[in-house]
């Protein structure tokens, strides 16, 4: 499938996302506080269980985008975990990406606003975490085929998204201030969306099962991964 679409795709809460650019880990800590765990184990076990599934058909990836990247708090993770060359991230709040460059810029990793990064064919894969339930229904298309146009053929994307089938999931994002405002996004329609926008969908796996007073069972969460019960699911998909 040909995609065509070069434009930056432009939701409506760039402002909102200002605002929280610099206390975004207290507002999120809000609602994933319930789980007894911080940010970081889940943006670490993200990439993690990302890695498993890149070994698993043997890529090795070199350069990475990360759509929607915030204030670049994977950026680390990137880093230790997949052991990445080149890091770019885009984002649609100029707030949120000059606290990534100031942060971490130094570790070599490059920030850009949406609408200053041209998307040229040129990573190994793409990564998002819930970032689409914050584009308008009307919008989700055009920036799937934004990422689209940023991977090389055979380029990867991991998407992931909340799980809206997980109460805890529903429960979690009312109690995080810019999540109110948030359209829940299920994973057929996510891979809908993929396959229109010129992916191959790969597989579909859910993750973060278990709140910390059931830690002791997370050892399986790998091994429940393809039913539907974590709280976040990665859709991974290629560009063909």
């Amino acid at each position: 499938m040909q995609v065509i679409s070069m434009k930056a795709p432009t939701p409506d809460r760039d402002a909102a996302f200002d605002t929280y650019a610099d206390d975004y880990e207290a507002a999120l800590n809000q609602g994933i506080g319930l789980s007894g765990e911080g940010k970081d184990y889940f943006a670490r076990g993200r990439i993690l269980f990302l890695q498993r599934r890149l070994r698993a058909l043997g890529v090795i990836p070199r350069s990475i985008l990360d759509y929607g990247c915030g204030t670049g708090s994977a950026t680390p993770y990137f880093k230790e975990i997949l052991k990445l060359d080149k890091l770019a991230g885009v984002d649609l709040s100029s707030k949120s990406i000059e606290v990534a460059e100031k942060t971490y810029g130094p570790l070599g990793a490059i920030f850009h606003t949406l609408e200053a990064y041209v998307p040229d064919a040129s990573f190994d894969l793409a990564f998002c975490n819930g970032v689409f339930h914050h584009i308008s229904l009307g919008q989700r298309l055009d920036a799937a085929r934004y990422v689209y146009n940023s991977l090389r053929p055979g380029g990867l994307f991991a998407f992931w998204e909340n799980n809206p089938w997980n109460p805890g999931t529903r429960m979690v994002m009312s109690r995080i201030p810019f999540d109110h405002d948030a359209i829940k996004f299920s994973p057929p329609a996510a891979k809908r969306l993929l396959h229109e926008a010129g992916f191959e969908v790969l597989r579909t796996d859910f993750l973060f099962i278990f709140p910390r007073f059931l830690g002791v069972f997370r050892a399986i969460e790998p091994a429940l991964s393809r039913l539907p019960m974590g709280a976040q699911y990665q859709v991974l998909c290629r560009r063909v």
